[in-house]
């Protein structure tokens, strides 16, 4: 099964994790996948955030493809250089939990490469949601 897959872009803004927030949500409202939609809710914010901060790009894109029963999101920015790396973050640190967090809420995450040809232009952050899977964060 192929699934369903809808995109849209934004400017790397303070303001795109809101919009990717608001996406995701539509996305897996119109597929009928509204169990998913508070993790998937973080992990975007977290991912899109990333991109904001640390990719040295004006624009990215969010991707939400829906097969029966899971979803996969995937942020991409045109900034191959500039690598995601989890860390461990202190205990007074505003900063570096995302990706940790994301890979507790999903079933998968990694990163893939964006190639035209032979040239790399740029990547993908992705992360997989399953009915069941990674239980929700508790209050």
């Amino acid at each position: 099964m192929r699934g369903e897959t809808y995109r849209m872009s934004a400017p790397a803004t303070p303001q795109a994790s809101r919009l990717a927030r608001g996406f995701v949500t539509a996305s897996l409202v119109a597929s009928d996948q509204r169990v998913l939609i508070e993790n998937a809710r973080i992990c975007v914010s977290d991912v899109v955030a990333n991109v904001v901060r640390h990719a040295r790009v004006r624009e990215l894109s969010v991707e939400v493809t829906v097969r029966q029963g899971r979803v996969v999101v995937a942020a991409r920015d045109d900034d191959p250089r500039r690598l995601p790396w989890p860390r461990e973050a202190g205990a007074d640190d505003e900063g570096g939990r995302g990706l940790n967090l994301v890979r507790r809420l999903a079933h998968a995450s990694g990163v893939t490469w964006v190639w035209d040809g032979l040239d790399l232009v740029g990547k993908q952050v992705w992360f997989e949601l399953r009915r069941g899977g990674a239980a929700a964060l508790s209050a």
